[in-house]
């Protein structure tokens, strides 16, 4: 007789998903790529459903404050950078609500600052406030407050900030999505020799076999160093950091199950092996530096 138990359900986990500029609007017109966004927006539904905790990490308010006053590019000066954030952080968060609300899915904005961060106090305040907003079930918006942030808009990125929320709040997975499909060890777009990378173990030992000279798109800030900075950072406070291509979100779930089953969990029956969705996994530190440390790094 069939045995009438039911499989397990997966236990729930924190997962901080994080989007470029160039993936929520377009780089010659500005627009939102209402596309991707929802997309993404149902994936995170999705995760929710299955009990998980989510956080976004969304970059793109000066995208949204060109496409609002109808300029062509990003300006180098830093005061209308400033302007342009402050323009555009209002109606990207209301882009966001608007799509949420649609699947009845709370949100909530959340805007750091590096001193933010750097201060003990306010740190474990932010903290705080991400934990109980998602014990209640909310999916926090996290992104750097650009109006005020001097060094975030001339020297830095929304990787680094996604690594460090990532660590904040413990989470099992951080998601940088961007343009590639994973990490390679040159620019596919120039270089037709250039070979895809699945599993990295050690960040400091993968910068030899890569190229990492490629920026990101005009409007964003960040390229593939970011993004192996930003692991470097999440995989020492025991985060499994993947990049993926945003055009492959909803393959997200399939990419946790695939990870949790052959890489950081792997099983010995062999049998019904999980097909590998397009990603490169930056596997997590063994042994994971503590809150404090983690906080003086």
């Amino acid at each position: 007789m069939a045995s009438s138990k039911k499989a397990p359900k997966p236990l729930p986990m924190t997962i901080v998903i994080k989007l470029g500029t160039s993936s929520i609007v377009h780089e010659q017109t500005h627009k939102p790529l209402l596309t991707t966004l929802s997309s993404v927006v149902e994936c995170v539904a999705e995760l929710r459903a299955q009990g998980h905790r989510v956080v976004l990490v969304s970059s793109g308010a000066i995208g949204v404050g060109l496409q609002r006053m109808d300029l062509p590019a990003r300006p180098k000066q830093l005061a209308k950078k400033q302007a342009l954030a402050a323009i555009g952080q209002g109606r990207l968060i209301a882009l966001w609500d608007n799509l949420f609300s649609q699947l009845g899915q709370p949100i909530a904005q959340i805007l750091i600052t590096r001193g933010d961060i750097a201060d003990r106090t306010r740190y474990l305040n932010a903290v705080n406030t991400l934990t109980e907003l998602l014990s209640m079930g909310v999916v926090p918006i996290v992104n750097e407050n650009d109006t005020v942030s001097v060094s975030e808009i001339k020297f830095g990125d929304n990787d680094t900030l996604s690594a460090i929320t990532s660590s904040m709040i413990k989470a099992d997975y951080l998601f940088l999505l961007t343009d590639v499909d994973g990490l390679y060890t040159a620019n596919p777009r120039e270089d037709p020799n250039a070979q895809p990378i699945e599993v990295v173990a050690s960040v400091s030992d993968i910068r030899h076999q890569v190229s990492t000279k490629t920026l990101g798109s005009k409007l964003g800030t960040g390229g593939m160093e970011t993004k192996l900075i930003a692991a470097e950072i999440a995989t020492g406070a025991g985060v499994a950091t993947v990049i993926l291509s945003s055009q492959n979100v909803r393959r997200l779930t399939q990419i946790i199950d695939y990870n949790n089953a052959h890489v950081l969990h792997p099983s010995t029956d062999p049998s019904n092996p999980l097909p590998r969705p397009p990603h490169t996994i930056f596997t997590p530190s063994i042994a994971p530096l503590p809150d404090l440390k983690l906080w003086t790094a």
